[in-house]
């Protein structure tokens, strides 16, 4: 079986992710507790890619949450499936990230990181043949971005070969509770292009229809925008400076993101039709030859929209 190891990350990451371990269960037949319910033996077919089979036949999901604050996790224990989690797969600080990306990647989450991570070996080792890794995280915040992207790039050094891939939630200028969502999210698109597989960006007001095409780069163009302003002016840089950061790493990610909007438009400009063919009225000898015809391929970028059915997502 091909299992994959699930981390949900900061507030918004353990909202969403909270829900996906509710719609899933209710697929595969599971209730609140582990136990299975279900009427078929197809719901049980696949169920070990993202469940273990626990004592008594019970079914326990390959999860690991993770807040740099004690009050999400409550909200989870106490939930309707709070107890469908392993408990030891729990993992909390105590004072936040405060919306501060440096806070979650070099301070505060750099301190809880390695208790994640061997949590991580744990999951990984009860594994026949492990898949790989998917996250599910928020970029505007400070847990899900900073300490979100420094756990994937460690989890990629000692797992090279294995799939990662994250649900990323991009920042939205109409659900903004902080003033630093550009740097927090330029900074981890930085580290997202170098350390994962596949990243689904999700807007978090899903603003625009960006399934199949190429309209997520509008995003990454205002995310880049704003990014810019603030960074010439020095704004509440010492926020971050103040935790370590050099100043070089928003150089860095400004000049990532500017080229991954570029790659977007390149990809929107190439739309020739493939599928030309010549007039069947015009005389063989008018028929212009292989060699005289341009053909530019049309690329289509799939990503993913997912509208939200909840708002409250503090994270952001």
């Amino acid at each position: 079986m091909r299992e994959i190891v699930h981390l949900q990350i900061g507030q918004c990451g353990n909202q969403i992710g909270s829900k996906f371990w509710e719609v899933i269960g209710e697929e595969h037949g599971i209730n609140s507790v582990g136990t299975y319910e279900g009427d078929t033996d197809l719901q049980l077919e696949r169920v070990n890619v993202y469940f273990n089979e626990a004592h008594g036949g019970k079914y326990v999901p390959r999860a690991l949450l993770v807040d740099l604050e004690p009050g999400t996790m409550d909200s989870v224990r106490g939930s309707r499936i709070g107890k469908l989690f392993r408990p030891d797969n729990f993992i909390h600080g105590s004072s936040g990230a405060g919306n501060n990306w440096a806070k979650g990647h070099y301070t505060e989450g750099a301190e809880l990181v390695e208790q994640v991570v061997d949590r991580v070996r744990n999951e990984a080792e009860s594994c026949d043949c492990m898949q790989g890794f998917q996250f599910v995280h928020s970029l505007g915040g400070g847990t899900g971005s900073g300490m979100g992207t420094l756990i994937i790039n460690k989890i990629r050094e000692e797992y090279p070969d294995r799939i990662m891939n994250s649900f990323s939630i991009m920042p939205s200028p109409k659900v903004s509770d902080t003033v630093v969502e550009p740097y927090n999210a330029t900074l981890s698109i930085h580290q997202l292009i170098e350390n994962t597989d596949e990243t689904y960006c999700i807007d978090n007001e899903a603003l625009y229809d960006i399934g199949n095409n190429t309209a997520i780069q509008e995003i990454f163009r205002r995310i880049g925008e704003q990014f810019s302003v603030m960074f010439r002016r020095k704004a509440f840089l010492h926020w971050y400076t103040g935790e370590g950061m050099d100043e070089l790493e928003f150089t860095e990610a400004e000049s990532n993101l500017n080229d991954l909007v570029s790659e977007y438009q390149q990809y929107q400009d190439a739309t020739a039709d493939l599928d030309w063919e010549p007039d069947e009225d015009i005389p063989e000898e008018e028929v212009p030859s292989s060699s005289a015809v341009t053909m530019q391929r049309t690329v289509e970028v799939k990503t993913e929209t997912v509208t939200e059915t909840t708002r409250q997502l503090d994270d952001m």
